[in-house]
């Protein structure tokens, strides 16, 4: 199959499923188009045990899609840079201190709480996985996804400082997070030494290297955007910035996704305000909007279709089921500690550390990084427990955090 047939069909099941959706269940359109695809691949999966060559099929169309890659290697940087275009900066500034906080040592916390218990976990259920594989786990499902995060919270009437605070960090701890994870996979997997300096420098490479790219890149695309007053052109532009900014952050191994979170909030805030006409917003607004909507129903009817991947070891979904209060545990460990000591000094919003607990939805990003694990029994157990805690925080966190922040 080629790529432009692969690309047309799940382009026309994205479309399908939203469709159906929008007749029929109405459900947040990210939400809805996943269920849809689950319940799909299942039929298939029922269907193809008294019909293989349906099943074959379906699976022979997965694996000419590498996930992992067209993810992280393609879409990301479309997404966080249409999310961080519409975050504002004067509110994410009011929230750095928290954001920061929870985006590094939460992330970093929560990967060795979910590591250490998990290798217990796995071990109560008869399954061998050596504690680096564990952490892995623990690296790769620790970050709040922001492409999950942004697309329900929009909609689910949370307070406007929590919801820059799970904005933010979601935004930051996905970059800090494959960070992480890298340098486990890279000790893990290489049989590399742990280096404390060596970690301190990926970090400052990836992160803070990431950051300065973005500020300099966005500046850049920012002087051009005030000398002309074209919005076809202005467009073009920003598309310039996502498209060749990534692909040069990858190239020079700083974080993709930090330089794309950078310059959409550069862009987004100084470039909408002084260097853009009423006109050029509108267009680039609409744009980007586009853009936002058509790749998160093409992520999650892939993530809904990708179950057909998965094994059918009894042992690892039990074991699975058991990491979904693991990881709410672990999120609320991280999040109560820093909020609970920083409420010495400064407010927060009523059950800010349950909807900031509640709300840190997992997603796309922990698939991409599970699937990019090496073959083999450790990733299929690890691939399971992941997509347990994707779709259970996608499907109930996500439907049901708009009832939480309601007022009794």
């Amino acid at each position: 199959m080629s790529l432009l047939d692969v690309i047309a069909v799940i382009i026309s099941l994205s479309a399908i499923f939203s469709f159906i959706n929008h007749k029929t269940i109405r459900l947040p359109n990210t939400i809805g188009v996943m269920l849809i695809s689950l319940l799909m691949s299942l039929l298939l999966v029922v269907v193809g045990t008294f019909f293989e060559s349906v099943h074959q099929h379906a699976l022979t169309l997965l694996n000419s899609i590498d996930f992992s890659r067209t993810l992280m290697d393609g879409m990301l940087s479309f997404l966080l840079f249409a999310g961080a275009l519409h975050v504002n900066l004067n509110d994410l500034s009011k929230q750095k201190g928290v954001i920061a906080v929870l985006a590094t040592l939460g992330v970093v916390a929560s990967t060795f709480i979910i590591g250490g218990f998990s290798w217990m976990l796995f071990d109560l259920f008869g399954i061998q996985i050596s504690l680096g594989y564990c952490l892995l786990f623990g690296a790769l499902i620790s970050p709040t996804d922001p492409i999950a995060v942004l697309g329900i919270l929009k909609k689910a009437g949370v307070p406007k400082s929590l919801e820059t605070k799970i904005t933010g960090e979601s935004l930051f701890n996905d970059g800090v997070g494959v960070v992480v994870f890298l340098a486990l996979f890279g000790i893990v997997t290489a049989n590399q030494e742990i280096s404390g300096s060596g970690i301190a420098l990926l970090f400052v490479e990836e992160v803070i290297g990431g950051g300065i790219m973005g500020l300099l890149l966005g500046g850049l695309a920012y002087a051009m955007l005030r000398r002309v007053d074209n919005y076809q052109v202005e467009v073009l532009i920003t598309l310039a910035l996502v498209m060749g900014g990534y692909s040069l952050a990858s190239s020079l191994h700083l974080s993709g996704p930090i330089v794309m979170v950078v310059g959409g909030l550069l862009i987004g805030n100084h470039g909408r305000r002084l260097a853009m006409s009423e006109k050029t917003r509108e267009h680039l607004d609409t744009f980007w909007e586009l853009i936002d909507e058509i790749l998160n129903a093409v992520l999650f009817v892939l993530i809904g279709l990708e179950v057909l991947i998965l094994t059918s070891d009894i042992n690892s979904w039990m074991a699975a089921l058991v990491m979904i209060p693991l990881v709410l545990l672990a999120r609320f460990v991280c999040v109560a500690i820093p909020v609970s000591l920083m409420k010495l000094r400064r407010s927060f919003s009523p059950n800010a550390i349950k909807i900031m607990t509640w709300g840190g939805l997992r997603g796309g990003i922990s698939v991409a990084l599970a699937l990019s694990l090496p073959l083999g029994a450790e990733r299929d157990t690890i691939l399971i427990a992941t997509y347990a805690v994707v779709i259970f925080s996608i499907v109930v966190q996500g439907l049901t955090i708009g009832r939480l922040v309601k007022p009794n």
